[in-house]
């Protein structure tokens, strides 16, 4: 997938700190004034009132600094949670329970003492990492992240083989991936790779050089196990009454679509109710490299989007949600850097804020804008965009192609946006997998 990335997404829990226990002392038990009583008024009495209010201060502080501390942990809902039907889960701060106020039963264990979970997907335009632990049932709290655009895909389209230049910028980014990773203990981890190692002729050589020199171990996932895991990785973004999904992951060198049918008997994991899937070898940078980037004029926008089309139409599969397409209960699902563009375009943000976008709805005449707008832009006036930049300033038209042929085969009044995908989908299987929301997230 290739996207935004900023590790963070919802807000975070606070920490409330618990008073001592009933009949415990205070710190300021033993000295005589406290045991005899100073009376108001007294000098004694009020040294303590200013040293008890200095204490106050001090608490005050310290319960600051641990906020700030925890507000690096962003909660994330699992996907596989909203996939039971159940209303999405919160997006306001709550704080917790004090140790004091919480039954014993429900106590949740320190953060330290949670187990520790990874994703790691080395796609052909990003590398990104989270590393996760689980909270209430279907949620995880993100303790770490890590995103570069490392282009691996750079030429692949004209060569058939990974470049230097390219796999030098991907093995320093999983470096960093690697030292972070063997700084915790990690109960779980997945790390794959996506369309660009699947494709290059040099692809295992180059993961077999990322083992010997970062220290991690790859695996190259099929494209139908791609798309499985971008729809694990949406699934609180389907809610309870939706009768069909269109969902697409637009890469970097390919793009995912799953059809999804919900007119059943809804099962605990999204991903049961694909009845139809495909990827097209097309994505980003691969269309980008074919038909330019920089410079796209109409004509070569429409030549974009035919070439994704004829793909399409080749797709056997599409017909299959044909039964809901006119319903209001059926939308479009997107994930990646194209459709969060253009959620921050339309919202005309000032600097991409991802709790704002993932989430976010937007209509057929708002996309419709929006792709215009991009199509009308020039290349310097894509990078002085604060939700574009430089780095996607030569994509995100290629990007608009792939989603405007996607809309013509699967109409929608509606697109939904997601800010999440491949490792959300890889943390919420790992941890169903392992069973922490049954055991309240314990470690066993």
């Amino acid at each position: 997938m290739e996207d935004h990335d900023t590790g963070a997404g919802a807000p975070a829990v606070g920490v409330s700190r618990a008073p001592p226990p009933s009949g415990q002392a205070s710190p300021s038990v033993g000295r005589p004034d406290r045991q005899a009583g100073a009376r108001p008024g007294h000098p004694d009495h009020q040294g303590e009132q200013q040293k008890g209010k200095a204490r106050k201060r001090r608490k005050r502080r310290r319960g600051r600094k641990v906020f700030a501390r925890d507000d690096n942990h962003a909660i994330v809902a699992a996907p596989s949670a909203a996939a039971t039907g159940a209303p999405p889960q919160e997006t306001t701060a709550t704080p917790l329970p004090s140790a004091s106020q919480a039954r014993p039963e429900l106590r949740r264990p320190p953060l330290q003492e949670l187990p520790v979970f990874a994703a790691l997907d080395l796609g052909t335009n990003n590398c990104r990492l989270l590393v996760a632990v689980p909270t209430r049932h279907g949620q995880f709290r993100v303790i770490d992240a890590f995103s570069r655009i490392v282009r691996l895909g750079e030429g692949l389209t004209a060569n058939g083989r990974l470049g230097q230049a390219a796999m030098d910028r991907a093995v320093e980014a999983l470096k960093i991936c690697g030292d972070k990773l063997r700084g915790r203990k990690i109960r779980k981890a997945r790390l794959i790779a996506t369309e660009a190692c699947r494709t290059a002729a040099n692809g295992v050589e180059f993961l077999d050089r990322v083992e010997h020199e970062a220290g991690l171990k790859l695996e190259i996932i099929d494209r139908q196990t791609e798309a499985r895991l971008a729809v694990s990785g949406c699934g609180s973004l389907v809610e309870r009454d939706t009768q069909g999904v269109v969902l697409f992951d637009i890469g970097g060198g390919s793009s995912e679509i799953a059809l999804i049918d919900l007119t059943g008997h809804r099962s605990p994991r999204l991903a049961n109710h694909i009845v139809s899937w495909t990827s097209l070898p097309v994505g980003v940078v691969s269309l980008a490299e074919r038909f330019g980037g920089r410079t796209v004029s109409r004509q070569i926008f429409a030549a974009m989007v035919e070439d994704v089309a004829v793909r399409l139409h080749a797709f056997d599969g599409r017909d299959r949600l044909s039964h809901v397409l006119a319903s209001p209960k059926f939308h479009l699902l997107g994930t990646s850097g194209t459709v969060t563009t253009l959620a921050g375009v339309h919202l005309d943000l000032e600097r991409y804020d991802r709790r704002r976008v993932d989430g976010l709805w937007m209509d057929r005449d708002s996309v419709d804008r929006m792709v215009e707008k991009l199509v009308g832009w020039d290349f310097q006036q894509r990078v002085a965009n604060p939700c574009i930049g430089a780095d996607r300033a030569d994509l995100v038209l290629a990007g608009c192609a792939i989603l405007e042929a996607i809309r013509a085969v699967w109409p929608s009044e509606r697109l939904r946006v997601a800010d999440r995908g491949l490792r959300e989908g890889i943390l919420s299987e790992l941890m169903a997998d392992d069973g922490v929301w049954r055991n309240n997230g314990r470690s066993r």
